[in-house]
């Protein structure tokens, strides 16, 4: 915090430079060269939908999470759905999902064609409540899908014990946690499966969709080969019904150019994560993290009331921000007839005070002050 009797460019009232929610362009221009070589690659290769790069880096992320197998995808929402259809769920199952998540999480179910059941979250991390999970469990509840929100490994330790009580197939959704850990194992290798987006914002990101499962079963890394190559055992042999799901050479060559640099952004992430909890404790609810793990933070999440008049009382200031997610998922119009009302108080809070500052790797520390201060007299003139 600034010191007694300093004057700030905010209480100043000068103009300052606008902050931006997110900025790919920072992000891209120290590589654009190595981008723009892989491009090259890939166009004299011809390798343009799977292929040879595809090859390369699901063997690389694979390695890089610690598991035996990485199968591309198109999405990460593919990835999740192909994850649930590779191991055997399907119409009549049942799956826990958290209602605090994006809504990709619950459509993946449907899309397996099975059917989601919304538990709640813990009211301090936002991350999936095992109690509230156990509770919603059925004789027809066959997974469970933990989300690693905001970057941070949901307690694999209790999800572990509910699935082995109650014979549930765990799969982690790990779209916003790429280079995570719990305890010293990388998200991706926590479950039977995991389905990791690759959308360009994301820690890892492709320059378009993207994503990918991660496993140590082999027998289920067999079958997603099948599933999102048109259920083709080899050419022209096709022996159930698949989708055609598959990761593009074009996106993998990007994101080989890319994971190399995973670990320092993310260790800047925790940086400007550490930057802002100093600046901005006591002002407001910031994300609590598990010691046990390591967040990455995607995402910089806090809780205010009074959420859209504060985040307007930024934009007046030139600070980005965003919302994640809002409504909870249970509320949305597709599940609005799941019926869960007000029985997920958990998520609803998350959803009506969460707000996301701005947080990436090229972020400057003097940015981190500006959003902090203007946060901070944001919350003084609407609360």
């Amino acid at each position: 915090m600034p010191g007694e009797g300093t004057i700030t460019a905010v209480e100043a009232g000068t103009a300052a430079a606008p902050v931006p929610f997110m900025s790919l362009e920072r992000h891209h221009g120290p590589i654009a060269a190595e981008l723009r070589q892989a491009f090259d690659a890939v166009l004299a290769d011809g390798g343009f939908v799977l292929g040879a790069e595809v090859g390369r880096f699901e063997q690389e992320f694979a390695d890089y999470c610690g598991v035996g197998h990485c199968v591309g995808v198109n999405s990460g929402t593919a990835a999740l759905a192909l994850a649930l259809r590779a191991g055997g769920i399907g119409p009549g199952d049942e799956v826990i999902v958290p209602a605090h998540t994006f809504i990709a999480t619950a459509l993946a179910v449907e899309h397996a064609g099975a059917t989601p059941v919304f538990c709640d979250v813990d009211p301090a991390t936002g991350l999936i409540d095992v109690a509230s999970a156990a509770a919603v469990t059925s004789p027809r509840t066959a997974a469970i899908v933990p989300v690693h929100l905001y970057g941070q490994v949901c307690d694999m330790d209790a999800v572990a014990v509910l699935a082995e009580q109650r014979g549930l197939l765990v799969v982690e959704d790990a779209a916003q946690a790429h280079g995570a850990r719990w305890g010293g194992a990388r998200a991706g290798s926590l479950g039977a499966a995991a389905a990791f987006s690759f959308y360009p914002s994301k820690n890892l990101g492709a320059l378009g969709d993207g994503g990918a499962v991660c496993t140590d079963d082999e027998q289920l890394a067999a079958r997603l080969r099948r599933l999102r190559n048109l259920g083709q055992e080899r050419k022209g042999e096709h022996v159930e019904l698949g989708a055609n799901e598959r990761l593009d050479g074009i996106q993998a060559a990007a994101l080989r150019a890319k994971l190399g640099r995973l670990d320092s952004w993310n260790e800047a992430r925790r940086s400007l994560a550490a930057s802002y909890c100093e600046r901005l404790e006591g002002s407001c609810d910031l994300l609590e993290v598990d010691p046990r793990g390591e967040c990455v933070y995607h995402l910089f999440p806090v809780r205010v009331r009074e959420r859209d008049a504060v985040r307007a009382a930024l934009a007046e200031r030139g600070i980005g921000s965003g919302v994640h997610y809002w409504p909870a998922v249970h509320r949305q119009p597709p599940f609005a007839d799941r019926g869960a009302g007000e029985a997920l108080p958990g998520a609803v809070r998350w959803s009506e005070e969460e707000l996301s500052l701005p947080i990436f790797p090229e972020l400057s520390e003097s940015e981190v002050l500006q959003v902090s201060e203007s946060l901070q007299r944001a919350i003084e003139v609407t609360q």
